[in-house]
């Protein structure tokens, strides 16, 4: 049986365990699937997710063992909604683009380039601090581009 795109949502909650961010992914692209996503945008969500989620471990949560990432997946008509919270104190979002080439020939360190993707593969991307504490990352993926 199909999942009814307009009231489906699934929740994970990983702890904070570089390498579980593949978890998200796996899970990403499955709920994609079942919703109608289709492949070539699978893809794109499950590399936003897998960038939104480590960068919630690594910068967000400080690389806190006691630490969890929470994971909101959302399928609507439209797209495929996800939102990725953490509970530290946050880093900060206002990366310059990275420079691709200086990178790519090893004169600058990737500092940004999660947030660069994710900006240039979703729909749409927010970014808050929490007045209960930690930061929520918000993206979408049209179902159509």
């Amino acid at each position: 049986m199909q999942p009814s795109a307009s009231n489906t949502a699934v929740k994970i909650v990983l702890p904070n365990i570089l390498g579980y961010e593949r978890i998200a992914m796996a899970c990403s692209a499955y709920f994609a699937q079942l919703n109608g996503l289709p492949p070539d945008r699978i893809e794109d969500l499950k590399t936003i997710v897998a960038e939104a989620t480590t960068n919630a471990m690594e910068h967000g949560n400080g690389g806190r063992a006691e630490a969890r990432v929470s994971i909101w997946f959302e399928s609507t008509p439209e797209a495929i909604r996800v939102t990725v919270k953490d509970e530290g104190n946050g880093f900060q979002n206002t990366f310059p683009d990275p420079d691709i080439e200086r990178i790519m020939d090893d004169r600058e360190t990737p500092v940004g380039f999660g947030l660069f993707l994710i900006r240039n593969l979703a729909d749409h991307f927010a970014y808050r601090q929490l007045p209960e504490g930690g930061h929520r990352i918000e993206m979408r993926i049209a179902m159509q581009p």
